[in-house]
């Protein structure tokens, strides 16, 4: 981050005032919510409770990490192909979706348990020797590599309505390069609310179930948790769903990892030692464990809120927390998430092509930063890799590759090969990773 980013970056929200900070907040909400409603609606999980523990992930995380990292906990993509496919086995052995789902729920307890190991071997081993695997040259690909991959789900949005997209775009551009004041602070909100309202004057949103939605309603019945397994379990086929979903939590933990480094790059400081990387992956397995109790989905940190961060340089983590508790408080609220589920997919996929654009462009500043030699060929094969894997798993046929019953999605493999890669290749590590005051730290 170049001095002048740094000078306009707001690490202290009372120097914003109570109603830029309650805006940002909401902006912040907003950012998150189409992503994180996705999972549920894709597998069938309670948009609801989502929500609540998106919210009460979010404060877990924020109190586990000594409220320094100003992240925003979602729901995680990793493990749809784990929901999926222990859906289906269920089905076929004559289980309701609902309960198959429950058992899928209790698998992705267990990888939640794997965060707390790596932290673990973290902290009686060292940061310094975790960090050896994941020089810049993997966890700068890794970033850009997110934001490719989501940018396909914003085109695919954007296409079902291009002119209700580019008003959310043109907005956004707009009002962060034009505006002034809070209109600066908060154009991924602006260019929601005004894309929304066109799309409500053009015709294209029918409120019908907006009416027949309650005020207030419980965000998840027994039925939809892991209370519902121990009624009448099947233990042979909990232990598969253990053994198909564990191991999806090395990928997710690895993405976690250049989570981080994207934190802490957008707000140049240095998360992995303060409050310390295994401080954050207990958090971040603590929100997942917690929600996959009751029935949401895995949480993991979201790099649209990270978007935000970049493009706002608001990055007070007390606004973060003031997201978690409006979507605590929405869960409670059927006619609310109906009325944001009626937001036209266009709409998302405007604000997206911004925000997903800018988690890529930090992965490229971190290797133009950290001076990753690509005159190397090892360094050339860990990076092509990586983005080729990521890629074009994303985009085949299956949009995934199963290995036996496990399924691990492009970003999940990509980051396996890469970090495999970067350990086996002769040649020099790139270890020499600069620090948020510009010192060089020697990795051994």
């Amino acid at each position: 981050m170049n001095q002048i980013e740094k000078k306009e970056g707001i690490t202290d929200s009372r120097k914003l005032g109570m109603p830029k900070f309650f805006i940002l907040g909401v902006q912040h909400l907003f950012a998150m919510f189409g992503a994180t409603v996705l999972v549920p609606v894709l597998t069938g999980l309670s948009v609801s409770s989502t929500l609540l523990f998106a919210g009460i992930g979010t404060l877990l995380f924020h109190a586990v990490s000594k409220f320094k990292v100003p992240a925003f906990l979602g729901s995680s993509f990793a493990f749809l192909g784990g929901y999926l496919s222990v859906k289906a086995m269920g089905v076929e052995q004559g289980m309701t979706e609902t309960l198959a789902l429950d058992y899928a729920c209790v698998g992705v307890f267990f990888a939640g348990l794997c965060y707390f190991l790596m932290a673990a071997l973290i902290k009686s081993f060292g940061i310094e020797r975790v960090l050896h695997f994941f020089p810049p040259v993997v966890t700068g690909p890794m970033i850009i590599a997110i934001g490719l991959v989501l940018s396909g789900s914003a085109i695919q949005n954007c296409t079902t309505n291009w002119p209700l997209a580019l008003v959310a775009l043109v907005t956004v551009i707009v009002a962060s390069i034009y505006g002034k004041g809070i209109i600066k602070i908060i154009p991924i909100l602006l260019g929601v609310v005004i894309s929304y309202l066109t799309a409500v004057v053009m015709g294209e949103v029918d409120f019908a179930s907006l009416e027949e939605a309650n005020w207030i309603g419980l965000p998840f019945s027994k039925e939809q948790t892991a209370l519902a397994v121990w009624e009448n379990m099947d233990t042979t086929f909990l232990i598969s769903t253990i053994i198909a979903i564990m191991p999806i939590s090395i990928a997710t933990i690895m993405e976690h990892i250049g989570d981080m480094c994207a934190i802490s790059s957008t707000v140049d400081k240095d998360f992995l030692k303060e409050p310390g990387l295994h401080r954050t992956l207990m958090g971040d397995g603590l929100a997942t464990a917690f929600a996959s109790l009751f029935g949401a989905p895995a949480n993991t940190t979201y790099g649209e809120n990270t978007g935000v961060l970049n493009l706002t340089k608001v990055f007070d983590p007390a606004v973060i927390r003031l997201a978690a508790v409006f979507a605590i408080l929405l869960s409670f609220c059927p006619k609310f998430a109906c009325l944001i589920g009626l937001m036209p997919a266009a709409t998302i996929g405007g604000v997206s092509l911004i925000l997903y654009g800018m988690i890529s462009a930090v992965g490229v500043r971190n290797l133009v930063e950290d001076s990753v030699d690509f005159n190397s060929s090892r360094n050339v094969f860990v990076a092509a890799l990586i983005l080729v894997i990521a890629i074009g798993v994303k985009y085949g046929a299956n949009d995934e590759v199963n290995i036996g019953p496990i399924h691990f999605s492009g970003l999940a493999l990509s980051a396996i090969v890469g970090v495999g890669l970067n350990a086996i290749l002769p040649g020099k590590l790139g270890m020499k990773i600069k620090s948020v005051h510009g010192k060089e730290n020697s990795h051994h």
